[in-house]
């Protein structure tokens, strides 16, 4: 080997392994400016395949894993490229949401739109800042365990919040199981709320983090939910694909979304299943898995629940839709007239695999739902971590509505007995 191909050969083998998608190896650009820039997805929650970088084109595409077909996540970090403005084209399937990429310039702090102006033929460009030194980008806008434990620590000390594990992942990882509310065993009702059973769909999470705050906060809601109502959490039903930047959509041999039927193969909803038919123990009233649909087009640009075969539930998820559109505050605006009966569209799963058919059967559970949620975009009003939030508060207000309504009528037919039994007496 001559002396200049083994001065060479480093490089190249770091390229090449990046362009392969090797995790953690950055591709570097090869062009003849005097400074480089690096693309890598050695972040958490990272996915990218550089195909390869042509002066200031980076060729990039989707990892799919261990994915049956195709589906759009991606993810990743450029670094030294201040001052330079970069053209990323995907070379597959278009996988630019409708609202363009997200991008952070703060290391993964904080996240906005870029918007369709930046976006052509399944590419995007970005005029990097001159300080910018670590920008990321994503197919929307990350919530990681990080973002999760920011959460908790605002409210550390708090007694309505408690934390726990569910279980161990596949790979080690703890999942989290968060209790809120009252958990004295006092509670008059009892409510599950679950995520991220495809850990790509990040934009749920925010919705989810939002009922939280609710339920904790020092509002006639939350004051009325923390007294009567134990919440039982798990925000990362796949913690692996989670953290490690997986598509978790229609996952090899079946996602976690198919994993109710039969014997789980994946320990959260193993462990999960196993829980929650004791802890429901006929409190559970209200069961809902938050997710988030395709990336564009008709339906997947609305907020809708999912409808299951048994009718007398989806008549009660009507009723609390309802309640939900009546008195949401909230920027981004959910019609019930968005709801998808069984038997419409791909709603059509016979077999009962998925979270809220297997919690439809739970003892006392009067609503088992799925409720989804855009990525970017909510009947043409723009979603981000703070409208999805505020989603989140609306949601947690008409579910003090709705269970408050169910606990009045319970009174009311305790009272209604008790008055009939002294009618009784005096006769």
């Amino acid at each position: 080997m001559s002396a200049r191909k083994k001065r060479l050969a480093p490089q190249l083998l770091a390229c090449a392994l990046a362009c392969a998608g090797a995790p953690g190896a950055p591709a570097q650009s090869t062009d003849s400016s005097t400074s480089t820039f690096q693309v890598d997805a050695a972040i958490p929650g990272g996915n990218i395949i550089v195909v390869k970088i042509e002066d200031d084109t980076v060729y990039i595409r989707q990892d799919l894993r261990d994915t049956a077909g195709d589906w759009f996540y991606w993810h990743f970090r450029v670094r030294g490229a201040q001052g330079r403005n970069l053209k990323f084209q995907f070379t597959g399937s278009d996988v630019i949401g409708v609202r363009g990429p997200a991008v952070s310039d703060d290391g993964g702090k904080s996240w906005r739109w870029l918007g369709r102006e930046s976006v052509s033929n399944k590419s995007f460009r970005y005029a990097f800042p001159a300080g910018a030194a670590d920008v990321r980008f994503c197919f929307a806008m990350p919530y990681l365990e990080s973002n999760l434990n920011e959460f908790i620590r605002r409210y550390s000390g708090d007694g309505h919040l408690r934390t726990d594990v569910l279980c161990r992942s596949k790979k080690g990882r703890d999942i989290e199981m968060l209790r809120l509310g009252r958990f004295d065993g006092q509670a008059e009702q009892r409510v599950l709320l679950t995520c991220r059973h495809h850990c790509c769909e990040m934009m749920a999470s925010y919705v989810l983090e939002g009922m939280m705050d609710e339920v904790l906060a020092d509002t006639d809601a939350g004051r009325w939910l923390r007294a009567h109502v134990e919440f039982l959490v798990i925000p990362f039903m796949d913690k692996d694909g989670v953290e490690d930047g997986d598509q978790g959509k229609n996952r090899r041999p079946h996602d976690h979304n198919r994993d109710y039927a039969g014997e789980s193969i994946h320990p959260s909803v193993r462990a999960l299943r196993e829980l929650a038919t004791r802890w429901a123990d006929g409190k559970l009233r209200f069961a809902l898995d938050l997710h988030c649909p395709y990336i564009r087009g008709p339906r997947n640009e609305d907020i809708y629940f999912v409808g299951g075969p048994d009718l007398e539930n989806w008549g009660r998820v009507q009723e609390f839709a309802n309640i939900l559109e009546q008195t949401q505050t909230g920027p981004l605006v959910f019609s019930a007239g968005h709801n998808l009966p069984f038997g419409v569209a791909w709603n059509t799963l016979l077999v009962q695999s998925s979270f809220g058919r297997w919690a439809a059967g739970l003892p006392g559970v009067r609503v088992a739902t799925t409720l989804e949620f855009p990525y970017a975009n909510a009947s043409g009003r723009i979603v981000t971590a703070e409208s999805a939030r505020a989603l989140g508060h609306d949601l947690a207000r008409a579910m003090r509505r709705y269970l408050e309504a169910i606990q009045d009528r319970a009174e009311n037919a305790v009272m209604v007995k008790s008055r009939f039994r002294e009618s009784l007496v005096r006769v």
